[in-house]
């Protein structure tokens, strides 16, 4: 029995793009396709085989502590976006401006999705997911450079919506139209996590 179960699942890419420069800007370029490696998306600063350790993970490690990337990529919904775009009171959100990597549309709540997911492309190209994409302040301040006003509103907005973090465990091909088959573990759900949040 195969520990990842191909599901009916299948989400639409809409998006893709790569952040050049994550110091200058969390601002993200749209393209059409991507060759992925394993490192990520050519060109995305967030890519590599390895990162520095950051404050989400203070708990396990000093920082700046070299660690596996699994942060590669930052994938979102486009429902999602919609979502929180209303609740913004704005009409919509350029993916670029919260340094999207992929925007996919098709499956619901795919914030949480379970970790170790996989999303497979016609290519065999595949990303696993790595977990929930917490908001924070950097997408704030795209927002707020082209809808002033709206940058602080974004964080609260985007609890629960921000989508996942991923990176790529074949490389291959993505490109806007394709359709991607979600594969779940094949696992019962953990019933401690009360006792894991102390």
């Amino acid at each position: 029995m195969p520990a990842l179960k191909p599901t009916t699942s299948k989400a639409r890419i809409t998006w893709l793009g790569f952040v050049p420069d994550r110091d200058a800007s969390l601002r993200a370029v749209a393209t059409d396709a991507v060759d992925a490696t394993l490192e990520g998306f050519p060109g995305e600063a967030h890519g590599g085989a390895t990162r520095p350790s950051c404050v989400r993970v203070k708990s396990q490690y000093p920082q700046d502590t070299i660690i596996r990337n699994v942060r590669q990529l930052s994938v979102l919904s486009a429902e999602e976006l919609v979502a929180t775009a209303a609740e913004m009171g704005m009409d919509a959100i350029d993916p670029a401006l919260v340094g999207a990597s992929m925007v996919i549309e098709g499956i619901p709540d795919f914030t949480h999705v379970p970790p170790s997911s996989r999303l497979q492309a016609p290519s065999g190209a595949c990303l696993v997911i790595d977990m929930e994409n917490r908001p924070c302040n950097l997408p704030a301040r795209e927002i707020e450079r082209e809808a002033v006003g709206f940058g602080g509103r974004y964080k609260r907005a985007a609890t629960g919506r921000r989508g996942v973090t991923a990176w790529i465990e074949r490389a291959g091909r993505f490109a806007v139209g394709d359709v991607l088959v979600l594969h779940v573990p094949d696992q019962r759900a953990w019933t401690h996590l009360a006792d894991a949040r102390r």
